[in-house]
């Protein structure tokens, strides 16, 4: 398996400076915020996008893909969700990145709703992020933070290039077991985002291993089954400013990850 880090850990640290961070640390490759304040998000310029690109291209560090913060199942029209999905699409294809990650946000609809909502949206949009080689991937999240809930979307969505990333934490919250959420979404799956927290009850972002969340146990199941996409490490500390800074904690997390790969061999 590939190994990656979230920018969400250095929230507004420059791309050269989040590159060197991968390169010294082992990572092959960023999920890169794709928000406003951040240096990259969907208003850069064409060449400000290139020599984005081309700084990653020249350090081998791979983007994998554009965090952004559609809401594919919230209320009101289809046509600004839309668009969102299509200007995340052309970044994450202008930078080289096979991924664009949305959210669900459908806690305000009835569950009912808030599927097919989703679901209109990413057959919508998906044949045109794929035109692009692009995969959307609605991650477990929010109003569907279950793999149950998310295979459910994907499957309504019918053969759309539409995907799924597990977001480990919000799973675990919901009651779901990690063999039920994998088998849930195993057959949509983009990558994996791994992380540790205090307890439930207190989802401050720890070093791996050092918290509750069944890592072990993920890395065990998804090695068992084959499966060789990327761990995406996502340490929250944007919203969690007390937690202990990200660049100490790389090459730890790192030797963590390598030892839960090599015991699952």
């Amino acid at each position: 398996m590939k190994l990656a880090f979230s920018t969400l850990g250095v929230p507004g640290l420059p791309v050269p400076e989040v590159v060197g961070l991968a390169t010294a640390h082992g990572y092959h490759g960023v999920e890169l915020r794709a928000h406003a304040e951040e240096p990259v998000h969907p208003g850069l310029t064409a060449a400000e996008r290139a020599r984005t690109a081309e700084v990653f291209r020249a350090s081998g560090v791979e983007v994998l893909g554009v965090a952004g913060y559609v809401h594919v199942a919230g209320p009101g029209p289809d046509e600004p969700v839309v668009d969102g999905l299509r200007d995340l699409t052309g970044l994450a294809a202008d930078l080289g990145a096979p991924f664009v990650r949305v959210f669900p946000g459908g806690a305000e609809q009835p569950p009912g709703e808030a599927d097919a909502a989703a679901a209109r949206r990413l057959a919508v949009a998906g044949p045109y992020a794929a035109e692009r080689g692009v995969r959307l991937l609605l991650e477990t999240h929010d109003s569907h933070r279950t793999g149950a809930a998310v295979a459910r979307v994907l499957d309504a969505a019918g053969p759309v290039e539409a995907g799924a990333i597990w977001d480990l934490m919000h799973p675990w919250l919901g009651g779901e077991e990690p063999a039920d959420t994998f088998a849930a979404l195993a057959s949509h799956l983009g990558y994996v985002q791994v992380k540790d927290i205090a307890a439930a009850e207190d989802s401050t972002p720890l070093p791996l291993g050092a918290g509750v969340l069944p890592i072990g146990e993920v890395v065990e199941l998804l090695s068992r089954a084959g499966w060789e996409g990327w761990l995406c490490w996502e340490y929250e500390r944007r919203w969690y400013p007390q937690a202990a800074p990200l660049p100490p904690l790389l090459g730890p997390a790192r030797e963590h990850l390598m030892r839960l790969l090599s015991d699952a061999a």
